[in-house]
């Protein structure tokens, strides 16, 4: 696929996340391309389940448990993740023993680690296949299930193995921000191992996206005032955050 596309294709669910549901034509108009290229954008889109189309444009098929592909989130704000995954990395000693979480944002912490002398409980298949190749992380591989898919380590074998630790760093994201629900996500699964990671670490670092905040997943985590640190990105105006400030005053801005 051409970066021209990928963009677009960005765009297109990032002008979706807005509008809720939009049509062919206003896309045409907005991406200065053809109709017949509109219809093509979307149904690419919809064979990863990033959207449902409808006749004339398409709609997000969004509630609580809805979760995007990981190929997709990987895609989107991806600068944004980067800039996140490096200032977490700085929260960071040499020495420490960390758990990282999974998702799209879990890897970009994982790309800034690579390099450093850490101990690391990765909880997804995906990090710590990509940290494998570090010389100098250490990996301690939980037990347990893999989901398909988000390939997270899931079930009773991997909380039986987060009890018997403790350590320095929980690194989490998340899959929503809310000022009503605090910090929540998509998957039953994946918050059971997430609220059990808060309670085995002694720093909790919370990396949440811009787009994160005002969204609602399916199974809360924890409340907003519970990590030690927040870190997002730019793309949040200082009228969003404010509110989030008086629940947690920790929260920091990762510039790109």
């Amino acid at each position: 696929m051409s970066t021209a596309r990928e963009t677009r294709h960005q765009r297109i669910l990032e002008y979706l996340g807005e509008k809720g549901k939009v049509d062919v034509a206003t896309l045409s108009r907005k991406f200065a391309v053809t109709e017949m290229t509109i219809r093509r954008d979307l149904e690419i889109l919809e064979s990863i389940n990033a959207l449902k189309r409808i006749h004339g444009g398409a709609l997000l098929p969004v509630g609580s448990s809805y979760e995007p592909p990981f190929t997709l989130r990987q895609k989107t704000n991806s600068e944004s993740k980067r800039a996140i995954g490096a200032f977490v990395a700085r929260q960071v000693s040499d020495g420490d023993t960390l758990i990282l979480d999974g998702g799209s944002t879990g890897l970009a912490i994982a790309e800034a680690l690579a390099t450093r002398v850490v101990t690391i409980t990765p909880l997804s298949l995906r990090i710590a296949s990509f940290l494998s190749d570090s010389s100098t992380v250490s990996l301690l591989i939980p037990g347990g299930s893999i989901r398909q898919g988000e390939k997270t380590f899931v079930g009773a074998e991997t909380l039986e193995y987060l009890s018997g630790r403790h350590y320095d760093h929980c690194l989490m994201a998340a899959s929503g921000v809310s000022l009503e629900d605090g910090i929540t996500e998509w998957n039953p699964e994946d918050a059971a191992i997430k609220r059990k990671a808060v309670k085995v670490s002694e720093n909790v670092i919370l990396a949440a996206d811009s787009s994160k905040f005002g969204r609602r997943g399916f199974v809360s985590i924890c409340p907003l005032s519970t990590p030690d640190l927040i870190v997002t990105d730019s793309g949040i105006k200082e009228v969003q955050l404010k509110p989030y400030l008086k629940e947690n005053k920790n929260i920091k801005i990762a510039h790109s």
